[in-house]
């Protein structure tokens, strides 16, 4: 086994925050920092009942080696075995934290990450599995709870078990809220302009300062999957001005997609169920699509790697 065994398992914990989600745990919520910025939540029991969501699952469980290698070492299958998932960061580039409730056999998959290169460092109550460069660790807070991230938010997570220190009221309210209506949700409270995406980040409009996006002070969003899955977002601007400025971009985007129909039938078709409306300062913006053309979005990235060949 290589040494890439710690990262696969905390990647795999982190990319369940795709699946569906419900109300995310207190306890969960107890262990972030304080000063998050983007938080996100999922649920991925969720997903088990959802034919995306298990499309997904399938995916991650067939098409990543490293993933077979971890389950078959230490009998830990993210797919199965992880319940719910919260994922936050402060917004400092490389650093956040992920926190996910699940069924865990620490012993075994310490035993793996040590064979893999990792290293392990005790820390209070808690032994931190770390890479090999000691960048970024896991932590097993119970049999049931883990987090995993840079050392310094992992560190700062199991302090909190100890001495909590509760994210703002405000910013609590806004995740309860998110994380009760939809089943996948994603906040930020501060303008999402001012985070530094990861290098090979899609660029979007308005996060580069320019555009009538760069008016966002505040963002969040949600996914609610069924036989139709919709995708619901909110942006607080500087004003109702500002705000009906992002709308009339986001349909003049969505006219252009229409243009397109006969190229690209499924943005054509995702275009035309775009809702955009504004209260104030508020704009909020709704689309859906049928679940099996969804499955069709994803598809074709692995279609086109055959092509390529």
């Amino acid at each position: 086994m290589n040494a890439r065994i710690l990262t696969t398992a905390t990647l795999a914990i982190a990319f369940t925050a795709v699946l569906p989600a419900k109300a995310a745990d207190p306890q969960l919520l107890n262990l972030v920092m304080p000063d998050a910025a983007v938080l996100a939540g999922v649920n991925v029991d969720s997903a088990k009942t959802s034919p995306f969501g298990q499309y997904v699952l399938s995916q991650m469980q067939s098409n990543d080696q490293d993933m077979q290698k971890l389950i078959a070492l230490t009998g830990f299958d993210p797919t199965q075995d992880v319940n719910e998932v919260l994922a936050a960061s402060n917004g400092t580039p490389n650093t956040g934290l992920v926190v996910a409730r699940g069924t865990f056999d620490a012993a075994k998959i310490t035993a793996a990450a040590l064979a893999g290169g990792g290293t392990t460092e005790t820390y209070g109550s808690a032994t931190i599995i770390e890479d090999p460069k000691q960048t970024h660790g896991v932590a097993f807070l119970s049999a049931s709870l883990v987090v995993a991230g840079d050392i310094a938010s992992v560190k700062a997570a199991i302090d909190r078990q100890s001495a909590p220190a509760p994210l703002p009221a405000a910013v609590t309210t806004q995740v309860n809220q998110w994380s009760g209506s939809e089943d996948a949700w994603a906040i930020s409270t501060v303008p999402p302009s001012s985070l530094q995406p990861p290098a090979n980040a899609p660029k979007l409009p308005g996060m580069n300062g320019q555009g009538p996006f760069q008016t966002v002070q505040s963002a969040a969003g949600g996914v609610k999957f069924g036989a139709t899955v919709v995708v619901k977002a909110q942006a607080q601007s500087d004003s109702a001005a500002d705000a009906a400025s992002m709308g009339d971009a986001l349909k003049l985007l969505a006219n252009l997609a229409q243009m397109q129909s006969a190229k690209d039938p499924t943005a054509a078709a995702l275009a035309q169920s775009l809702q955009v409306s504004t209260s104030g300062s508020t704009l909020n913006v709704t689309l859906s699509l049928p679940e099996d053309q969804l499955q069709q979005i994803v598809k074709p990235k692995a279609n086109a790697t055959k092509r390529q060949r």
